[in-house]
């Protein structure tokens, strides 16, 4: 099969040959139909969290596909079901992530992948979805969907009428923002530097947008606080000054949530005594999402058009134009990104 593969860090993935192994306890073969690109398959190739050990190595961890054969022990799925893959663990076995052939080499895989025309899964790794559902927003349901609405719903447990600030309206961000409006959440404040994402996140529910460039940042959130700090403040960026703003903006007795990732040598600098007095600092971990639950979950909203999902692709590209892809998510003038194998 084709698969993009992870050679060398910062250096453009190969489209390569792969055979695919026999399947072991718990694994599952699925035909990829569609692939998201998260900010996790950058952080990659560029080494954001040091040396890579398991190099060369397939990506993606967002997608979905139909299932064509299941392992000794798997019940969970079965041949012809559609399935969202995530990479998040849910129901089932959690079987040994796969290994790959490539002339010889072996190539390391984790217990889900997406950048390829057929993958072997994890049985925790697949949650079943209707037939009706698209490949293509379904496969957004694998990570920025899930933890951005698993933010607000899970990790902040928001109220209607509490406030938020967001920082980086990407893939998650627009989610938190769209999580916050289905909450009623006021104000939604979105915070980013590209003028296109604050315009994508006043569509799907921000009620104020802020650029970086514009003026005093720390000075506008608290205005718009109405003086006393946001009930929840998210950072999707990693940056470490925008992660000490989200916290200096966020009220003494709200929470700030860290769901982007920082470099491997990055710090920040708090000041921890608001901790002591109810104020809350957390690292979400995909939002808290458990996929067989969540996910049915948001397929509901989203056939009741109480979720949008089809607004979020903005560009689609097949599997042999990986590269001009990444460099696309990179410049950050893409919604979601979609690869077909």
């Amino acid at each position: 099969m084709k698969a993009a593969v992870l050679v060398g860090q910062n250096e453009p993935l190969e489209i390569i040959e792969v055979e695919l192994p026999h399947l072991m306890v718990g694994q599952v073969l699925v035909k990829v139909q569609n692939s998201g690109i998260c900010g996790k398959q950058l952080e990659e190739i560029d080494g954001r969290r040091g040396p890579d050990p398991y190099i060369p190595h397939l990506l993606g961890h967002e997608g979905a596909g139909i299932v064509e054969e299941i392992g000794p022990g798997v019940t969970k799925v079965k041949p012809g079901d559609h399935v969202v893959l995530h990479w998040v663990k849910s129901r089932g076995i959690d079987s040994v992530p796969p290994r790959y052939n490539w002339n010889g080499t072996e190539v390391s895989a984790g217990w889900v992948t997406t950048f390829s025309e057929h993958t072997i899964v994890s049985e925790n790794r697949a949650t079943v979805i209707p037939k009706s559902i698209g490949f293509d927003v379904a496969a957004l349901l694998g990570c920025a969907v899930t933890t951005g609405l698993g933010i607000v719903f899970n990790d902040a447990a928001m109220k209607p009428g509490q406030s938020i600030a967001v920082f980086g309206a990407g893939g998650i961000g627009l989610n938190v923002v769209q999580g916050a409006s289905l909450v009623n959440a006021i104000p939604i404040v979105a915070v980013d530097r590209f003028e296109n994402k604050l315009k994508w996140a006043s569509d799907f529910g921000a009620t104020n947008t802020i650029d970086t460039s514009d003026g005093d940042l720390k000075n506008q959130l608290i205005d718009l606080s109405n003086g006393s700090g946001f009930d929840v403040t998210v950072d999707t960026t990693g940056n470490s000054e925008v992660r000490q703003m989200a916290f200096e903006v966020t009220s003494n007795t709200g929470i700030t949530i860290f769901a982007g990732v920082p470099n491997v040598s990055d710090r920040i600098s708090i000041d921890s005594f608001p901790l002591h007095f109810g104020r809350r600092l957390i690292g979400s971990h995909g939002g808290g999402t458990n996929p067989d639950f969540d996910i049915p979950r948001y397929v509901r909203l989203y056939q009741a058009k109480k979720l949008d999902l089809d607004s979020q692709i903005t560009h689609r590209y097949n599997l042999s134009d990986i590269n001009q892809a990444v460099e696309q998510v990179r410049s950050g003038q893409v919604g979601r990104c979609i690869i077909a194998p």
